[in-house]
């Protein structure tokens, strides 16, 4: 089979097409899929340049994201039949292989069916995504119908859906953005305010539109500045999360005299520590997905859509930080 492999960290130019064997089911539950997309996400990027979770995992396949066709079951296999569709995050972080290839093997718990309607295409652009959105906004941060929240970098990967999320729990969305372009995107998801954090400074901006009151949920997708400065638009015992390290010199004084409530979403925790209600419940949240997908209440976009063969352009398009929505690959 074809598949994009590494085997050493690097620039992207350390991705190259090779020819592998095809994997073979090696446990009863396991289905062998071949995979039509991969989703590339920003932690592909960084595997790839600062190298993997596990020691000696060389040569490496990269992407957590997948979709595509059960074509072999394990003699246990009670969820899926040969020829069903199905999406995943699975792999990628160096215990097991990646969606950058053309099949892939893995557990039947951790897949889920691809409704109808859903393509391979935007079913391999949602999973990492929409569990890490979900898991931010409504397991760590309890979002309820009727609160006030602020999305950075909203046309993100992760922001846009954290929009569309937030919109169907019922709640008022204020999102930052680099560009009118993006403030246009934005909108058209569903977003009540975009500040153009380039010609705003986004903590006045929010404190006007809130009377000083402050915002109820904030989702930093940025990193330790945005994450500091957030805990100034965050209401008095409201939440703050973060999907990355906060840094080692963050000064908490100001968030505990707020009472803030702090949360961390790393989706990737489940697959690292083996935890199996965890990506149960991670399937389940592909599931519900998957049904306002299917009714058009969600929507995955799709920036860029490039062959297997153009993985090193993906990585570049990503690190570069322009592009909105996500970068698939598509595999056949």
């Amino acid at each position: 089979m074809r598949a994009v492999v590494m085997t050493r960290p690097g620039s992207p130019y350390v991705l190259q097409m090779h020819e592998l064997p095809e994997p073979r089911i090696k446990t009863p539950r396991q289905i062998k899929v071949q995979l039509k997309a991969a989703g590339v996400n920003p932690i592909d990027t960084k595997l790839r340049s600062r190298g993997l979770f596990y020691p000696n995992a060389w040569p490496a396949i990269l992407g957590c994201d997948g979709a595509g066709i059960v074509v072999q079951r394990g003699a246990g296999v009670s969820r899926f039949k040969i020829d069903d569709r199905v999406w995943f995050c699975h792999g990628g972080l160096g215990a097991d292989p990646g969606n950058d290839a053309e099949f892939t093997v893995l557990d039947e718990r951790w897949a889920a069916p691809i409704p109808r309607g859903v393509d391979f295409v935007h079913a391999a652009a949602g999973p990492l995504v929409l569990i890490t959105a979900w898991g931010a906004l409504y397991d760590r941060a309890r979002l309820a119908a009727g609160q006030s929240v602020l999305i950075h970098a909203g046309a993100g990967g992760v922001g846009h859906v954290a929009i569309q999320l937030a919109k169907l729990k019922g709640a008022r969305v204020i999102t930052t953005v680099s560009s009118a372009e993006k403030a246009e995107f934005v909108r058209k998801l569903g977003a009540d305010q975009a500040i153009n954090y380039r010609e705003q400074n986004f903590v006045k901006t929010v404190n006007l539109l809130t009377r000083g009151q402050g915002i109820d949920v904030v989702l930093d997708t940025v990193g330790p500045q945005v994450f500091k400065q957030s805990v100034e638009v965050t209401a008095h015992y409201g939440n703050l999360v973060t999907l990355l390290d906060p840094g080692a010199n963050f000064d908490f004084r100001e968030a505990r005299t707020r009472n803030l409530r702090l949360g961390f979403e790393l989706m990737l925790t489940p697959m690292l520590r083996n935890l199996i209600k965890a990506r149960e419940h991670h399937v389940e949240i592909l599931q519900q997905c998957g049904v306002w997908m299917k009714q058009g209440k969600l929507k995955v976009h799709v920036n860029r859509l490039l062959p297997l063969r153009d993985a090193i352009t993906a990585h570049r398009l990503i690190e570069e930080g322009h592009s909105t929505g996500k970068v698939v690959l598509q595999i056949s």
